[in-house]
């Protein structure tokens, strides 16, 4: 059977997954209730930026094998498989997950929903909402038991969508208790990741709250990994000693790696930290607070990151940064992404506006996003643009075009030689052989 799949949910995760199951041969219907983004997204116009998305975007679009839509009623006439990529954001002031655009997916769908179909959960949610998914599923949708629940949670790197979604390392299928719907699941979800699994991908098949703690588990253990090396680059600070070394050395041993093992600003964007954050929340709901006690000090550190590059690059400047200029090299939380949620980057040039620093700001992809989120800072359309005058220059997000730049030619720009690396991405000898005072979060 070749089933009809439909996308709830148009933002990073599910544009990239209607768009790539499209290119497997599928006909994929992509539903949001934004209209403007939709329009966007039918036109071939990808609303954010994901190296080698926009191809398979318009390959599905010219195909006819892609379409989007705002409405749930056409929605649920068209599809047998049912995607949900819907946000869960953190709240408001709390550390839990909101819920309410997975909620209103399932209850705006579940009671159009009159023949055999599966929903598939892909949205990053809290242990224990798929069951209750799946409770309003049984008691509003006509269709009543033949419309199933699975959950699969997603996980892709931002700059890597298609490559993960396409190629993923593992696959993990959340199935219900009740044998009959299992097996309609499992064979659908198999069907769907043929390709895949026909590639050799493995296939985990599990129950509901597994499946949810897969993703919320790899994140908070890669979030403390992160973590990990920026306490050790504190420690190098206090000790004179080089924590791109200590890195270096740690990732040889094969039981630790060197995957998520660089030492730099910390991680941000909006997974990693908001994640951690529900997970830690849904953890005290359980009785099991104690058992994520530890993440606290992950997220601690991760913040004491961006404090401590604030505080370096004052310490440049003699103690203050009053009438001082500040080029920062970076607003995306990482290379490769136009992502700004809680970017370390925009975050620490805000704080040193905040503290009289004159802050100029650029990104290659971000800045649209970056104006949006922190309007009162300045931007330039380069590098140098960014870096003129400037007393200070940081680099704050990691991308080629920085690490590969010509000390030389920045030095023209600036009013005086002084660069903080806060990706260690730089090569400090061949800045201060241009003249550079370098200097970089965890080294002499």
């Amino acid at each position: 059977m070749s089933y009809r799949l439909t996308v709830i949910g148009t933002g990073y995760l599910g544009t990239t997954h209607a768009a790539c199951m499209a290119d497997l041969g599928f006909e994929v219907l992509g539903l949001d209730v934004d209209g403007p983004r939709i329009a966007r997204l039918a036109a071939g116009d990808l609303p954010f930026y994901e190296p080698g998305l926009e191809p398979v975007l318009r390959r599905g679009l010219e195909s006819g094998r892609l379409r989007f839509t705002t409405s749930y009623e056409e929605a649920a006439e068209f599809g047998d498989v049912h995607f949900l990529c819907v946000g869960t954001p953190q709240k408001a002031g709390e550390y839990a997950a909101d819920l309410r655009y997975v909620d209103a997916a399932v209850t705006t769908l579940a009671p159009l929903l009159d023949r055999p179909c599966l929903i598939v959960g892909k949205s990053t949610v809290p242990v224990g909402t798929a069951a209750r998914l799946a409770e309003i599923l049984a008691d509003t949708a006509p269709a009543g038991g033949d419309a199933v629940l699975a959950w699969n949670p997603e996980f892709l790197r931002e700059g890597f969508a298609v490559q993960d979604t396409l190629h993923p390392d593992r696959i993990v299928a959340g199935l219900p208790a009740e044998q009959g719907a299992a097996e309609h699941a499992e064979k659908a979800l198999r069907e769907v990741y043929r390709t895949m699994l026909g590639a050799g991908t493995p296939f985990i098949t599990t129950d509901y709250p597994t499946a949810e703690l897969v993703k919320v588990s790899a994140n908070a253990f890669l979030a403390t990994k992160i973590s990990f090396i920026n306490a050790m680059a504190e420690v190098c600070e206090a000790a004179h000693a080089d924590v791109t070394k200590l890195s270096e050395a740690l990732s040889h041993d094969d039981r630790i790696g060197g995957k998520f093992l660089g030492p730099g600003l910390g991680f941000g964007g909006g997974c990693l930290p908001k994640d951690i954050r529900a997970f830690m929340a849904r953890a005290g709901e359980l009785g099991a607070d104690q058992a994520l006690t530890f993440l606290r000090e992950v997220d601690e550190i991760n913040i004491r990151r961006r404090i401590r590059m604030v505080d370096l690059a004052r310490e440049l400047l003699g103690g203050s940064f009053a009438g001082r200029t500040v080029g920062v090299l970076g607003a995306a939380f990482k290379p490769n992404s136009d992502d700004v949620r809680d970017s370390p980057a925009l975050d620490v040039a805000a704080s040193i506006r905040a503290q009289g620093g004159r802050v100029t700001v650029y990104d290659p992809q971000a800045m649209p996003n970056a104006r949006v989120a922190q309007p009162s800072l300045a931007y330039g359309d380069s590098a140098l643009s960014a870096a003129r005058d400037a007393h200070v220059v940081l680099l704050l997000t990691e991308w080629a075009e920085f690490r590969d730049m010509e000390p030389s030619a920045l030095a023209e720009a600036v009013a005086e030689r002084n660069i903080v690396d806060g990706r260690n991405a730089l090569d400090p000898e061949r800045w201060r052989a241009a003249g550079w005072n370098y200097r970089a979060l965890g080294r002499p």
